[in-house]
């Protein structure tokens, strides 16, 4: 089992910024790919961005050059960085983990950005 414990949602205006962070915990060997998506009321949840265990990383087309994504390994910790925010980037924010057999979820953390 692994949790996932969210944090560093807020409110902020547009253009500023934020940064997420997400701490695994529990008895797993390893996490392979970690990330984040995110849910806006009234539409589906989508992939914000990845990164895997050596670093590669994949990003949603709405925020290349926007955000970034990263990790600490030895802390099971990954981390999203939200510079430039718009009142469209308003969502729930979702951590996500994959071991070698099940992806997990975190609970959510809001983010809501004013104009």
């Amino acid at each position: 089992q692994v949790q996932l414990v969210e944090s560093g949602g807020g409110l902020v205006q547009a253009g500023g910024s934020l940064r997420l962070s997400c701490a695994a915990s529990g008895n797993f060997f390893r996490l392979n790919v970690m990330g984040w998506d995110r849910q806006a009321p009234g539409k589906q949840r989508e992939l914000v961005a990845r990164i895997t265990s050596g670093g590669s990383t994949n990003y949603a087309d709405f925020v290349k050059g926007r955000f970034t994504i990263s990790r600490d390994n030895a802390k099971n910790t990954v981390y999203l960085q939200m510079n430039s925010l718009r009142p469209e980037d308003t969502a729930v924010y979702y951590c996500n983990a994959a071991t070698s057999v099940f992806d997990y979820w975190g609970q959510g953390t809001q983010v809501t950005v004013s104009s």
